[in-house]
């Protein structure tokens, strides 16, 4: 199992369009992975998941991910996450 904590830098947080390009990265691995803010965690590619947790900017999240390719996984989404979700 992999976890890595990052801080949600854009203003707008995970809503609409930038937790729709993290459930899409989350999408390209095969490890089981989660979001995780405060004590609730969540599927990291549910969309509706991702969006059920209200994650605005300034907010640090854990990334969670477990199976053979958990490390990938974990570090694209924490350096999607840094970047601001810039394409």
């Amino acid at each position: 199992m992999c976890v890595k904590e990052v801080l949600v830098q854009n203003q707008v947080g995970l809503h609409a369009r930038p937790a729709t390009f993290f459930i899409q990265k989350a999408n390209e691995y095969k490890s089981s992975i989660w979001v995780e803010k405060e004590e609730r965690r969540v599927n990291a590619k549910s969309l509706l998941g991702v969006l059920s947790l209200g994650i605005v900017g300034g907010t640090t999240i854990r990334i969670i991910a477990d199976g053979s390719d958990e490390e990938d996984a974990v570090n694209s989404l924490v350096e999607l996450v840094k970047s601001g979700f810039a394409e």
